[in-house]
């Protein structure tokens, strides 16, 4: 029997989960927050010194957690940049994955590029504030000096995996983190140094992209590190979700994860194209309104949050009496829709009333993730199951209306850090050689039943305002 260890390094803590490698049972555990004293400017989403990274995997690691490990995994937020010098120190604190200063610059590339569609030809996405290569080119225009020191970059589970090793002259990444880079490309497997140029003005050393199951090297001690990647492929990993299963998180914003066989390239930017830590695909649409609009709608109506929101939409029924709430409250990602807001249509009477507008809100909100979800349905993605992920995924107005628009079996995992459950099992593959058969994640299920019907009529109702509203809005979406 093995034990192998995953640590998910997120923008606010580490987490550490000591595993048996063959079962994949959790043994101990450690956390820690990261030391945000250590951060510029103070805050989640400040440039934050990488060592503040090592201090919390210290921390968390105490008291002898890691003792009789074999292997250790990394996970970590994605698309923080850690930029590099010629002997391999940071030139500045490293940009967080979050970071929106960068909006403009993703602009700008896109432009100097030639457009969306030759972007996501040549890498399966388009830039965007959060992607590495954005972050080069906002440093080039507004901290030229320290641009022109870049020497190499490393995402934050690249840095880890490199400090864990003592920062040999070999650096790593996966297939995972380049793919969420904007020079990596999924389909075809390479680095597009041209486009790290094109941002930073000069070429920089990039980490070798590893194959699923490969080990990034060995201690002195004899200690196996394991490829990393980054939270989003750690997670699903974690999850055990395979060709088939989607997986639909619901935070602020929104967004619908498949597992494919393939890459995916979408002219119109709406699907990006990222790979996964097994060596599928993991295509992936945005939407900018989920829980937000449940949080808007509970102030509207003047209730304390989501959850009286809930308990208050479960006194509506299917449909909400013909009310309508298309949640593009601050413009929408998918449609592509910046520049509009939300709509609430079907005002009639016997509509008026505080229940039936949470219900709306609620069925708003799915309904548009289900949007999404059929944009990779579209592009031949099969969605037998979908794993439901997220705080408001608990709530009972959630679980009532989602497998009924999603018309398909909806699992709601119970809350783990499958992080780093996702790391560990990495490691698990690096210390075996082989793709370790772990359990999937404990989960209530959730099948549409009689209700299936009922969920497409709600559905049907909701296209027709939307399409009265912004017609044509998904005539490009997927293309």
């Amino acid at each position: 029997m093995g034990i192998v260890a995953g640590l998910d390094s997120s923008p606010d803590f580490t987490r550490i989960v000591v595993c048996d490698a063959d079962s994949g049972a959790v043994i101990k555990q450690g956390y820690a927050p990261h030391p945000l004293e250590t951060a510029e400017g103070g805050g989640r989403l400040a440039d934050v010194d990488p060592q503040a990274w090592l201090l919390s995997l210290g921390e968390a690691a105490g008291g002898g957690l890691l003792e009789g490990v074999q292997a250790i995994g990394v996970s970590a937020q994605q698309n923080a940049l850690v930029p590099l010098d010629s002997q391999g120190n940071t030139v500045r604190a490293a940009m967080p994955g979050g970071d929106r200063r960068t909006q403009a610059s993703a602009a700008d590339l896109v432009d100097r590029f030639g457009g969306r569609e030759a972007w996501a030809q040549a890498v399966g996405c388009v830039p965007q504030a959060a992607h590495p290569v954005t972050k080069l080119r906002w440093l080039a225009k507004h901290e030229p000096e320290a641009a022109q020191r870049i020497a190499g970059v490393m995402q934050a589970h690249d840095w880890l995996v490199w400090q864990l090793l003592g920062r040999p002259s070999r650096r790593t990444t996966d297939r995972g983190g380049a793919s969420g880079t904007g020079y990596w490309s999924a389909a075809s497997g390479a680095y597009r140094p041209d486009l790290v140029e094109l941002a930073l003005g000069h070429q920089a050393l990039l980490p070798e992209v590893l194959g699923p199951g490969d080990a990034a090297g060995t201690t002195p001690e004899g200690l196996i590190i394991s490829a990393g990647t980054g939270e989003t492929m750690a997670a699903a990993f974690g999850l055990g979700v395979q060709e088939g299963d989607a997986v639909v998180s619901l935070g602020a914003s929104g967004s619908v994860m498949a597992v494919h066989h393939e890459a995916l390239v979408d002219a119109s930017g709406t699907i990006t194209s990222l790979a996964d830590a097994t060596g599928m695909h993991l295509p992936v649409v945005h939407t900018l309104n989920a829980v937000r609009a449940l949080r808007g709608t509970a102030d509207m109506l003047g209730l304390s949050g989501i959850e009286e929101l809930s308990d208050l939409a479960m006194k509506s029924t299917p449909g909400s009496h013909g009310l309508v709430l298309l949640p593009y409250l601050e413009g929408e990602k998918t449609p592509n829709l910046p520049h509009t807001a939300g709509t609430l249509s079907g005002l009639r009477r016997e509509s008026m009333k505080p229940e039936h507008l949470a219900r709306a809100a609620f069925e708003g909100m799915l309904c548009g993730l289900a949007d999404a979800m059929d944009v990779l349905r579209g592009r031949g993605v099969a969605v037998r199951r979908v794993f439901l992920l997220g705080a408001a995924a608990e709530l009972p107005a959630v679980q009532a209306a989602a497998p009924m628009l999603f018309g398909t079996q909806v699992v709601v995992p119970q809350p783990a850090d499958y992080a780093a459950l996702g790391a560990a099992r990495q490691a698990a593959w690096a210390l075996s050689g082989q793709l370790p058969q772990w359990q999937g994640a404990a989960a209530q299920v959730l099948e549409p039943g009689e209700e299936f019907a009922v969920g497409q009529a709600v559905r049907q109702q909701f296209t027709a305002v939307r399409e009265q509203t912004h017609p044509g809005a998904f005539d490009s979406v997927g293309a």
